[in-house]
């Protein structure tokens, strides 16, 4: 392969390179380039009807230079702050006002920070040196003042700017280093909550099964022998013997489903509830204990509601029921259940007693709880007296509930493996520090802002 065709060759597979660098990056980041460049060259070339410079050919050339330099600096940024040298050391003011913005953006891409202090004092020596044999080249040798003036400008127009972007470059890893030792502390506070609640909810449902499951399995015992006594000796109370043990034997489902729920196995007792067979049972066990009950079923298609919808329909229907049986012994009940599309409504209204009943001793706290479950879905519950007479338990609850699950665990990991590995010492991740990294970074740019508008009000003068 001949040396002329390598070079071609090359420049073809960085062309390739960049098309396709084009191509990958996001809409809105060519759409920021394209403009920052076309604005860029703008500023150095729209002055020169205004400001004629001494070489327009040469100005217009650095102008156009100045503009390729912002594209260039995200894929090749240290060729790019090599490529500065002929801007910074040219007669075209307009265009070396760009220079320390380049350096900036450049140098915080450039790693290790030894090869990015190599790029930059190999740039302010070139600026320098091009200087002088820009003067050597008209037959005049730089005076000391020229030298001088060469000097301040590769420090203020690259060495400063190229200092604040590596302090602000050192200064991202740091606030990501610091976001993720935030993670993990907070996804090691959340496992300890969790790991605490856990232990809590399996020493309540213990105690449930010690004490609740051998009183409630003593009493289905004993209504089994009083169910059997009944049969032989009094048959007209073996339907209520059979009822008091059958309620006996559901109290024990019910106690093993909530036990289930306590230790995190949900899902196991909640998928018939709130269904039309599930309330017609709680109608006909209200039937059956002397409640003259009945449900109206208002629903086109089975209900497809979430699980905790159904769950808190069921339980706004045996709350109700129980209420009736309880308050208004003797009254006729509704249920009623309406599907509306998104939200469902249940309702347990109940006539007025035939006979007064003494108010009771309750406490209201089966309304308290409904009211609370409901709430935790985005649903509303009514329930008070009715201006005719009776009582009326209805609720209005979103068949999908948008609310997560109260004690929901995520199983998502955390973004980027944060919390995965121990977080670093607090005394180099530090908000004070990050935070007077940058500001020392801002401060180090102002000589330069302060060259730039002298710079500038010089060419006009000129």
């Amino acid at each position: 392969m001949s040396p002329a065709v390598r070079p071609w060759r090359r420049m073809r597979r960085e062309a390739a390179a960049i098309r396709d660098a084009v191509r990958a990056a996001p809409r809105r980041t060519v759409v920021t380039e394209s403009v920052l460049t076309g604005l860029v060259l703008l500023c150095a070339l729209a002055p020169f009807p205004l400001v004629p410079p001494a070489h327009p050919v040469t100005a217009s050339l650095l102008g156009v230079w100045a503009a390729l330099l912002v594209p260039a600096r995200r894929m090749y940024p240290a060729l790019t702050v090599l490529c500065c040298v002929p801007v910074a050391a040219g007669d075209n003011a307009w265009a070396m006002v760009v220079v320390p913005c380049v350096v900036w953006s450049a140098v915080r891409r450039i790693t290790p920070a030894r090869r990015a202090w190599g790029v930059v004092g190999a740039s302010g020596a070139g600026a320098a040196l091009v200087s002088i044999a820009a003067q050597s080249l008209i037959g005049q040798l730089p005076k000391m003042p020229y030298l001088a003036a060469g000097a301040g400008v590769a420090a203020l127009f690259i060495l400063l700017p190229a200092l604040s972007g590596l302090m602000l470059g050192r200064r991202r890893p740091l606030t990501g280093l610091l976001r993720e030792r935030n993670a993990y502390l907070e996804h090691a506070r959340f496992l300890t909550e969790e790991a605490a609640r856990m232990e809590e909810r399996a020493r309540i449902a213990a105690e449930m099964h010690d004490l609740l499951g051998h009183r409630i399995g003593l009493i289905s015992v004993h209504a089994g022998a009083l169910q059997l006594a009944a049969e032989r000796q009094a048959p007209p109370l073996a339907s209520q013997a059979e009822l008091l043990r059958t309620t006996a034997g559901t109290a024990m489902d019910e106690l093993r489903g909530i036990l289930g729920v306590l230790r995190h196995h949900s899902g196991e007792e909640t998928a018939e509830r709130g269904s039309r067979e599930d309330l017609s049972a709680l109608v006909a066990d209200s039937r059956s204990a002397g409640a003259d009950a009945e449900l109206h079923w208002n629903a086109t298609a089975p209900a497809d509601a979430d699980a905790r919808t159904r769950q808190a329909v069921h339980r706004v229907t045996r709350e109700g029921l129980a209420n009736a049986l309880k308050h208004a012994s003797g009254a006729p009940v509704r249920v009623t259940f309406h599907d509306e599309g998104d939200t469902v409504v249940v309702a347990v209204v109940n006539e007025a007693p035939p006979v007064p009943c003494s108010p009771g001793d309750g406490s209201r706290s089966g309304l308290v709880g409904l009211q609370e479950r409901i709430s935790l879905l985005g649903g509303t519950l009514d329930a008070g007296p009715r201006p005719e007479g009776g009582f009326v338990l209805s609720a209005r609850i979103p068949a999908r509930p948008d609310v997560p699950a109260v004690y929901a665990t995520s199983s998502e990991p955390v973004t980027g493996g944060a919390g995965s590995r121990p977080p670093l010492s607090t005394e180099v991740l530090t908000w004070p520090r990050l935070l007077g990294g940058g500001c020392a970074a801002m401060l180090v740019l102002l000589p330069t802002v302060g060259g730039t508008i002298i710079l500038l009000i010089m060419a006009v003068l000129h």
